[in-house]
């Protein structure tokens, strides 16, 4: 490595492979499932279905376990709520999960992109606050705007906070949990002083007058357009990843077994169906009144989703952040531009958090001065329950909208069973808490080794 130390050169070239101590190789592509670091357990001789497992295998035994304990816990979660209610289940039920757990799952995807650098965004919460009023306010009297006009009103303040909060943290070297935390205590008065100042006669309270933005998450496809759009992302997903892995055969890099590619297609193509089979069910609660189809939000999640995970794992800056998370000073001897990745990746998550708080007005139909002061716990809840480490360095978006779902299965589970609100807190306080711990274990067990 020709890097001097105090020198943040250019990175290598595409073509060289740069290895900083740490493992993590900033200037070459990521692995086949493009998630960071390439897994301990992967090995040059796993080109076979069996072979690839038996790696995958030795890999969760030395700590890396992925997203097994998130899924086994949300399998858990269906299996108890529906044997006490089988009302958990419905059509009507499962659709509304997915509505409920849109806002955890975006502000979880926010917060990945700050715990992937060993940072944290305490004010994640209101910031998407301030996102959706700067939204509402233009899109309701006596502005009127056009929605995408409101809408990328709101997403660049939030993501101008999210700009701001970074430049502090890089530039002055300040704690991320300080400045984030000054940030939620300074915007939620913010966010009163903006909502009482416009809509003092509506008890503090913006409404959703734009149609559309109201549709975001109380509008459906058709019963025909929800196969449709299925069927186009289930392709779209299978083209790309069979030609990720010819280019990679090509270039002579390691590649997942052609049969686990396909095996990961079929079981995205399944739970596709499932969504919306689920959906396209009638989920009216009068007989009068038919409502069916896939939520507009669905898409939305899936949307920010794809291009998160591949910003993340696909592109330079990605590689950058899982770096930094990593080994920060080998990044930097690397040639990595330290101040300018952690300062984008704030901008980010405030974007991510506009987003968020859009979906969240949509969904109450409003923006007010109580807005759930608890979004923000929500938000470090989910990356970290998905499985997403505290420590930096590895993660997936994949891991927020998993963890989301099972904050909100625990929501919406307790919730059937009339229990109170404390008992709420307290089940998600436990299922955090054990999150924490198996992440932990897992990094003394890589440590260890």
């Amino acid at each position: 490595m020709s890097s001097t130390i105090g020198n943040e050169r250019p990175p290598a070239a595409e073509g060289r492979r740069v290895a900083p101590a740490g493992g993590v190789d900033v200037a070459a592509g990521l692995p086949d499932d493009a998630a960071g670091p390439a897994p301990s357990g992967f090995t040059p001789g796993a080109d076979t279905l069996a072979s690839f497992f038996r790696a995958w295998l030795k890999q969760v035994r030395n700590g890396d376990i992925g997203v097994l304990p998130v899924v086994g816990g949300l399998v858990l979660l269906v299996v108890i709520f529906q044997s006490e209610d089988s009302v958990f289940l419905s059509a009507g039920n499962l659709t509304n999960l997915l509505t409920q757990g849109a806002v955890y799952m975006l502000l979880g995807m926010a917060e990945v992109f700050v715990l992937l650098l060993g940072e944290i965004d305490l004010s994640a919460g209101y910031v998407a606050g301030i996102g959706a009023t700067v939204t509402l306010e233009l899109a309701t009297n006596p502005h009127n705007l056009p929605w995408w006009i409101a809408c990328a009103a709101g997403l660049a303040v939030s993501s101008a906070i999210g700009l701001v909060q970074g430049l502090l943290i890089t530039r002055l070297g300040l704690p991320s949990f300080i400045v984030t935390l000054a940030g939620y205590l300074g915007f939620q008065g913010l966010l009163i002083d903006i909502i009482n100042a416009d809509s003092a006669a509506n008890g503090g309270t913006i409404s959703v007058t734009s149609s559309i933005i109201n549709d975001f998450v109380n509008g459906n496809l058709s019963t025909v357009a929800g196969w449709i759009v299925m069927v186009a992302i289930v392709a779209a997903f299978g083209i790309f990843a069979i030609a990720r892995d010819r280019r990679r055969r090509a270039s002579g890099l390691h590649t997942q077994p052609t049969s686990v590619t396909l095996l990961k297609l079929a079981v995205m193509a399944a739970a596709g169906v499932v969504t919306v089979l689920v959906c396209n069910a009638n989920r009216g609660v009068l007989t009068t009144v038919t409502l069916r189809g896939v939520p507009w939000v669905v898409l939305i999640v899936l949307g920010v989703l794809a291009a998160w995970t591949f910003l993340l794992g696909r592109t330079r800056f990605g590689r950058y952040v899982y770096a930094i998370g990593g080994n920060a000073e080998a990044a930097r001897r690397a040639g990595v531009n330290l101040r300018r990745t952690r300062t984008t990746a704030f901008a980010l998550s405030g974007l991510t958090s506009g987003i968020a708080g859009i979906i969240y007005a949509s969904r109450l139909g409003s923006i007010s001065t109580d807005i759930d002061s608890t979004l923000v716990l929500y938000a470090v809840a989910g990356a970290v329950i998905g499985g997403t480490s505290l420590f930096g360095g590895r993660g997936k978006m994949l891991h927020a909208l998993l963890g989301g779902l099972v904050i909100a299965a625990i929501y919406n589970g307790l919730g059937l069973l009339g229990l109170s609100a404390a008992t709420t807190f307290m089940v998600a306080a436990l299922v955090l808490l054990v999150a924490v711990a198996v992440d932990a274990g897992a990094r003394r067990g890589r440590v260890a080794r």
